[in-house]
């Protein structure tokens, strides 16, 4: 993938990262930073629902949004909830390789037969909740769409640090986006 900018040490760590949430998390999640003690939340992620995304980060250290292939859009509100409360001033926003949302037409027929077996609705309920829902929930190539998404955001909270991030799955690592 293009734009993935690895972190291996500190000095690959941008700049603008240095010295906040953002770099914490780097250090944490690809060099096995030890866990240090927060007793309030240093940052907000926004990440994919997806199970095989393993954060290796402190209790309490951050506040988690999860939602398919982190879009955030009908989130924000949560978003500036744990802005205004939590007082932070930085979002990670972290987007994963091999996202089912990057091509949802791909899962349709799994998606309409594992949730009338499953759930007990109707095919053609199930397919219409389908069809309805994949607007807004489809997100394409997950790199550009986390480089979309972050500048949707940054445009809503013009004081606050958003990093765009990638994990890829297979690393258990995260890799900055060149903007």
């Amino acid at each position: 993938m293009k734009n993935l900018v690895a972190v291996n040490s500190r000095k690959d760590i941008f700049q603008q990262y240095l010295n906040t949430p953002i770099e914490l998390l780097l250090e944490y999640q690809n060099m096995g930073r030890s866990p240090d003690r927060f007793d309030s939340p240093q940052i907000i992620i926004g990440t994919c629902m997806d199970y095989r995304i393993d954060l290796h980060i402190p209790g309490n250290f951050a506040f988690i949004i999860r939602t398919g292939g982190a879009n955030m859009r009908n989130n924000e509100f949560y978003l500036s909830f744990a802005l205004a409360i939590g007082e932070l001033k930085h979002i990670a926003l972290i987007g994963h390789n091999n996202c089912a949302m990057a091509d949802i037409q791909s899962v349709r027929d799994r998606f309409i037969t594992g949730l009338t077996e499953i759930s007990g609705m109707e095919q053609k309920q199930a397919e219409e909740h389908f069809t309805d829902s994949i607007a807004t929930r489809e997100t394409g190539n997950e790199v550009l769409f986390i480089l979309d998404e972050t500048a949707r955001l940054r445009s809503l909270y013009t004081k606050i640090l958003i990093a765009p991030l990638m994990f890829i799955l297979e690393e258990n690592k995260l890799y900055q986006l060149e903007e």
